[in-house]
């Protein structure tokens, strides 16, 4: 949408009075809608959110089409849709004026809708690999050692000074070169500093903003080649040390020598085993973080639909999370294009949820929306506790017209 960069009186004091809502939402004064008996949720991409009126249709059509939930993207690419955190502001909002809050203003228009709003956060994912952020205040460039590294270009990257431009230069090449299989740079959960700094931000943002749940992206690895970057080999090489006996530990040191890569291929279990526990704990610090900020609130998860191959391929143990009782809710990206398939995926979800909460989330972009409706049945039928739909962005562009999300809901929505 085209920025309102000169409005007419009328608009300005409409704005004036969505701005003074916003600072309420902001300070926790609205009520907050009750959870639904069956969440009929929107994920909403961050393109959604560059506007005081793109972020007024969405909520409307949201609300007129019978959905209660909105999953809103506030964090893109370690960036923020939000005011004054941690992170730079997103690049997308440049022609708004530096108060736009986006994520404010959602609450303030969504709350009066009795729609709930979740901060979704995309956690590990920081950045394409094409085109770098523009701001040299981005975790790219302040802390390039952070960031995951695959196993092909680990030796060579060992050698390399993280702060050089050499060290993001290589590990992005190589990141373009494989555009099917890796998304861009990911930040790892490994390092402590990382670690941190990405609980700091979150923290930050539960803390201001009275979100009715958080919802987890990209908390993964981009796939089980990954994280052989520098600092977290040596917290592996450190973390084997500690648990072995002089001897072995002699032995091993002097079979690595400088290889720091040699103590991972020596290890493998045990080093799955390790990026298993140190993602884990990243999730468990976020969660109790959550948890003693904004008491009450939702923590869900964006995971792949199969617990097992999503622990053996992204090394995202959710079945685990679920045994601790880290997350409210998974959300099984169950993307299929065909019912079987589909059904297959949900399936797989509830048996690793047990008696766990699930919304299942559909890739209705992929889909008409008989194909939707379908789905939506489907996963009722399989015992989920609600429903994503991905994403709000691109169903009301969808080929079939605009009407896609009044069709789906008139079709399963009893409003």
């Amino acid at each position: 949408m085209r920025a309102l960069l000169h409005p007419s009186a009328p608009l300005l004091a409409a704005c004036l009075a969505v701005a003074l809502a916003a600072a309420g939402a902001a300070s926790g004064g609205d009520p907050t809608p009750p959870v639904p008996s069956e969440v009929r949720a929107l994920w909403v991409a961050r393109t959604s959110l560059t506007s005081p009126r793109a972020v007024a249709e969405m909520v409307e059509s949201a609300r007129g089409a019978g959905f209660n939930t909105l999953l809103v993207q506030v964090r893109g690419r370690g960036d923020a849709y939000f005011v004054e955190g941690m992170e730079p502001r997103a690049a997308a909002l440049a022609s708004q004026p530096e108060s736009f809050d986006p994520l404010a203003h959602v609450l303030a228009l969504a709350r009066p809708k009795k729609l709930r709003v979740h901060a979704w956060i995309t956690v590990n994912l920081v950045s394409s690999a094409s085109d770098l952020p523009a701001s040299r205040e981005h975790v790219v460039y302040r802390h390039p050692e952070w960031l995951m590294v695959p196993r092909e270009i680990a030796r060579d990257m060992s050698l390399l000074n993280p702060k050089s431009v050499l060290y993001l230069d290589k590990l992005a090449r190589w990141i373009r070169s494989q555009p099917t299989e890796v998304e861009g740079l990911y930040l790892s959960p490994i390092p402590p500093g990382s670690a941190d700094r990405t609980v700091q931000v979150i923290a930050d943002l539960v803390t201001r903003y009275p979100i009715d749940g958080l919802h987890l992206d990209y908390i993964r690895y981009p796939n089980a080649e990954f994280d052989y970057s520098r600092e977290s080999l040596e917290a592996f090489r450190d973390d084997r040390l500690e648990k072995l006996d002089a001897r072995e530990r002699a032995r091993r040191e002097r079979a690595a020598g400088k290889d720091l890569v040699a103590w991972a291929e020596a290890d493998p279990a045990e080093w799955q085993a390790f990026r298993h526990a140190r993602l884990t704990r990243l999730v468990s610090r976020i969660a109790a973080s959550l948890r003693a900020r904004r008491p009450g609130a939702l923590l869900s998860a964006a995971v792949y639909p199969d617990p097992d191959r999503a622990a053996e391929e992204r090394l995202q143990d959710w079945g685990g999370w679920v045994d601790r009782r880290l997350l409210d809710v998974v959300c099984p990206m169950a993307y299929a294009t065909d019912t079987g398939a589909f059904t297959t995926q949900i399936s797989a979800a509830r048996r690793g949820a047990r008696d766990f909460p699930v919304w299942a989330g559909i890739g209705a972009y992929r889909l008409s929306s008989e194909q939707t409706v379908e789905n939506i049945r489907i996963a009722r039928r399989l015992g989920a506790s609600g429903v994503v739909l991905f994403s709000y962005d691109s169903l009301v562009s969808s080929p079939q017209g605009p009407g896609y999300l009044s069709q789906v809901s008139r079709a399963v929505f009893d409003r």
